[in-house]
Order: structure tokens, then C-alpha cells, then sequence
């Protein structure tokens, strides 16, 4: 089981663990031992979490979350299977709990009298300089 806070635990029937081959260091042990895991958890089969949690999990922009809404996290960061087990496992705990409070709804604010004073006398000036730019006598159409 993932703790993921005090009222949400990830089940490990939820959880599905491979180990595969690694990448980069590790001398004669990357040719013949699996090393590295790749953890998949499905966000729809999942009972452990509220709807609210899966709907923002689905909708937010990983490339660790497919379409279908698999969560794929490749842990290969140590040499031993088991932190790298450990590792997944936390990342995955990590991605779960940055959307388990919902964002804060915008709120939308009126420009100051004194901003829209400031763009408006910004306006006047820049116009004013383009008009000194301009060669006498030049007339417009």
C-alpha cells in the first residue's frame, strides 16, 4: 500500500510493478539484471481516491499520464530493484498528492483608476513622439 495522506491509501492490487532492464551505469549488472521498474496505475480502476482526485489527476499536463489515464513512471535512478521499487513508488505518491487540494478559482480584477490614468497619458506620449517624427508640411489622407 502508498500512503499518499492520512485519509488516502493507493492499494497495491491497484498497482502493477515490472522490472526491466536499466540504463547507464552499472558495470556487467546492466547486461543481466532488471534493475529498473516501471510502475503502471490505472486512475479510473482505482476506488482509493475521490473523483474530484482522479479528475484533476486525468487532466493534468504529465507526460507520465497517458490519454486512457495509465499513469507510467520508469524508476531507474539506483542500482538495486528495490529503491527503485521505493522510488516509483514515492514519484507516484508525489504526482497523486500535488492535486489533492483543488486550485484556487481565479479571480478577476479591475485595473486601478491610476493604471488606466498611467496607460492613457503613456498613450498620449508615445503619440505625441510619433507626431514630432512626422516631416512638416506632410499631409494626411
Amino acid at each position: 500500500m502508498i500512503a499518499v495522506s492520512e485519509s488516502i491509501v493507493i492499494p497495491e492490487q491497484d498497482i502493477t510493478e515490472r522490472a526491466i532492464r536499466s540504463s547507464g551505469p552499472g558495470g556487467q549488472n546492466v547486461n543481466k539484471v532488471s534493475t529498473a521498474i516501471e510502475l503502471r496505475f490505472f486512475i479510473w480502476a482505482c476506488a482509493a481516491l475521490p473523483d474530484a482526485v482522479k479528475q484533476r489527476l486525468a487532466k493534468k499536463r504529465d507526460q507520465r499520464i497517458t490519454e486512457s489515464g495509465e499513469i507510467i513512471i520508469q524508476a531507474q535512478r539506483f542500482r538495486s530493484q528495490e529503491q527503485n521499487r521505493e522510488d516509483a513508488r514515492q514519484r507516484l505518491a508525489a504526482l497523486v498528492r500535488s492535486v489533492l487540494e483543488p486550485p484556487k478559482p481565479r479571480v478577476a480584477t479591475k485595473p486601478t483608476r491610476a493604471s488606466q490614468r498611467r496607460r492613457l497619458e503613456n498613450k498620449r506620449a508615445h503619440g505625441t513622439l510619433k507626431q514630432q517624427r512626422q516631416a512638416p508640411g506632410a499631409s494626411e489622407d
